[in-house]
């Protein structure tokens, strides 16, 4: 064989490399920021970025929405079964991980939802495909019926069940039904959306979806994981809120984010949960969650559903923020949610603005870019929390007006 037909061997760090400039030139390279939190004294925490010791800093980004991380019962919980039971699980929920904390949380949730019972899993992500994707595969000859701006973990599980699937737009009830009179009634359908969609601050038409499964026998699986906690008389979402929960056939959920710990769950009646919990590969062959992680997170759950005060400290502090913002001419979008979006539209200076309020005053606030959401709706994401004071927020709010005068940005109508 001639050199000329000799294989060319794959440069495979050319190849990385090359991936990496890219993201660069997009301005959507992700920087993971290094801090502490400052246990009891949210959003307060230390920043370990630079070379001259920590940085006092204000976190204005995170989903810990009411502070339940730092909750003295919550730590007192974690703390009590760490010391009675040791660190780590011991295995799969099957093989040595199933704790009485697992068994009284799943307890907690079916009752928080009013279902017969619940499944936990090691994260909101791996509780949505790991669903969606065995649920699919169960149903023979499935069609899944997907929110255009569902989360990517409910689009990974939808892919990975190897089902049909039809994407309606946005929250778009006309469309949706289009979909579902297209197709062979016969067939078994689910219909898979948010209630709040993070990114947008919306919240989804639940009571006509659940008209629309129900005229076209449609199973519904509601992502509540931007809600739960957070609405509702005893912190079960917006179908607690609205009354809809019997009507929903699965209600998925986190516990890192309001509940402040770490963990996913979905509720259903018992058979659909036996059905997971017996063929979910996203559930039989990982490491259960560690029994301290469950006892804070039951101590949480437990906590909110009886305590409003939190949900009402947010709800107050979410709309103060908004209004300052929009008083002081900043592009914040509209919504009727808890999280606070203010509109950039470039990667490059959505990066810059967060760089210089870190940088400048010791603000910390991510950038959001594509894939998260749509090139050109590139954004700020602000989640005030309840324990974030008036002073913090004037002080947030002339920052960024100094940025958007200094970076020449385009203000709010």
């Amino acid at each position: 064989m001639s050199s000329a037909d000799s294989p060319v061997p794959v440069d495979y760090g050319r190849v990385f490399t090359s991936a990496i400039d890219r993201l660069h030139a997009e301005g959507r390279y992700r920087v993971f920021i290094d801090i502490l939190r400052n246990k009891g004294m949210f959003p307060n925490a230390r920043c370990f970025a630079g070379h001259n010791g920590p940085k006092p800093i204000t976190v204005w980004c995170s989903n810990d929405y009411l502070a339940m991380g730092q909750h003295p019962k919550v730590i007192a919980a974690m703390e009590e079964a760490l010391h009675d039971v040791g660190a780590g699980s011991g295995g799969t929920r099957n093989i040595g991980g199933n704790t009485h904390y697992h068994v009284d949380l799943e307890h907690e949730l079916a009752d928080l939802h009013g279902k017969e019972n619940a499944l936990l899993f090691t994260s909101g992500y791996v509780s949505n495909e790991a669903t969606l994707s065995t649920l699919a595969k169960v149903l023979p000859g499935c069609i899944v019926y997907s929110d255009e701006l569902n989360h990517a973990s409910m689009i990974a599980g939808i892919r990975n069940s190897g089902c049909e699937k039809r994407v309606f737009r946005h929250n778009d009830l006309a469309h949706l039904e289009e979909l579902l009179a297209a197709d062979d009634a016969n067939v078994p359908k689910l219909i898979a959306f948010e209630s709040v969609y993070s990114m947008d601050a919306d919240i989804a038409p639940i009571a006509e979806i659940c008209d629309l499964a129900d005229k076209y026998n449609a199973l519904t699986y509601l992502d509540e994981v931007h809600a739960v906690g957070m609405y509702g008389p005893r912190g079960g979402g917006i179908s607690d809120r609205e009354g809809l929960a019997d009507r929903l056939t699965i209600i998925e959920g986190t516990l890192g984010k309001a509940f402040g710990v770490m963990g996913g769950y979905i509720a259903a009646d018992q058979m659909i949960i036996d059905v997971i919990r017996s063929y979910a590969p996203g559930f039989i062959f990982t490491t259960s969650l560690s029994p301290v992680l469950v006892a804070g997170a039951l101590a949480s759950v437990r906590h909110l559903k009886g305590s409003s005060e939190e949900r009402d400290g947010q709800q107050a502090a979410a709309a103060k923020l908004k209004a300052m913002m929009a008083d002081a001419g900043l592009p914040v979008m509209a919504s009727t949610t808890h999280i606070v979006p203010l509109m950039v539209g470039d990667p490059v200076k959505a990066k810059k603005i967060s760089d210089i309020l870190l940088a400048e005053y010791g603000v910390y606030v991510q950038p959001i870019n594509y894939p998260t959401v749509p090139r050109g709706t590139e954004r700020l994401r602000f989640t005030p929390g309840p324990a974030h004071d008036e002073g913090m927020m004037r002080d947030l709010v002339d920052a960024l007006v100094e940025i958007w005068g200094r970076l020449e940005l385009r203000r709010a109508a």
